[in-house]
């Protein structure tokens, strides 16, 4: 039996990585940032904070065997790939590629001058060898706003996007002293992850880039601590 805990990542032990075009800040281990105590939690694998000056970013690149979540906090993202798949990625927005048998993108700065803002999420897959895929949603602040409201899931419930994994994501922006809750059913994790502001988890206090596994509990409880809180909470099997 797994004991009731949240398990703290703070934002200030995150890997980092400052290539000049791009400033990248790693929740779990990724490229040549590796901690063996941080590789992931359940099927999230990577959750990378990005930030792109303008007019640079990611060339054509292959994945393979990895649902790959784009979540744009600031500015815009412009996405192409060997499906064939062109479009461009703004806050509410929420992309997700499945590389599956093998996709090669590119991820680059819409604007010219000003910087874009996101976080690249990556889900291992339920199973290897899928087919290639591209979904893109629109999910207004109104549809957030004091709300726990679903943006990806197994079956594309409530209207949100659908990933090939055992995996529920939601999103949320919080006012100040409002709360939200969420079930946890017997055996599952969840993740949450502080885009901005401040919040208060299960009664542990966290920041902006701070992120906290929860385990062996039956429910999620987040409060706003800022003015307006953006969040994000994963539901794992």
């Amino acid at each position: 039996m797994v004991q009731p805990m949240i398990t703290l990542r703070r934002a200030q032990d995150r890997g980092h990585a400052d290539h000049g075009w791009l400033d990248s800040n790693h929740t779990f281990s990724f490229g040549d940032y590796v901690d063996p105590d941080h590789m992931g939690f359940r099927a999230l694998r990577v959750i990378n904070e990005d930030r792109v000056i303008g007019g640079d970013g990611f060339p054509r690149h292959p994945h393979r065997d990895m649902e790959i979540v784009s979540y744009v906090v600031e500015g815009a993202l412009s996405h192409a790939d060997s499906m064939g798949t062109g479009s461009i990625i703004r806050p509410g927005d929420v992309q997700r590629m499945s590389a599956g048998t093998g996709v090669s993108h590119s991820e680059e700065n819409a604007s010219k001058t000003e910087r874009v803002h996101f976080l690249q999420i990556w889900i291992v897959p339920e199973r290897r060898g899928l087919a290639p895929g591209y979904e893109q949603k629109t999910f207004t602040d109104d549809e957030k706003r004091n709300v726990l409201r679903r943006l990806a899931s197994r079956d594309g419930a409530e209207g949100s996007i659908t990933v090939h994994q055992d995996v529920t994501l939601y999103g949320s922006l919080l006012g100040e002293g409002k709360k939200v809750e969420h079930p946890l059913a017997n055996g599952r994790g969840a993740w949450v992850q502080v885009v901005r502001g401040d919040v208060r988890v299960n009664g542990e206090a966290l920041r902006e880039g701070d992120g906290g596994a929860i385990e062996g509990e039956s429910l999620v409880t987040i409060e706003g601590l800022a003015h307006e809180s953006e969040l994000l909470l994963f539901d794992l099997a």
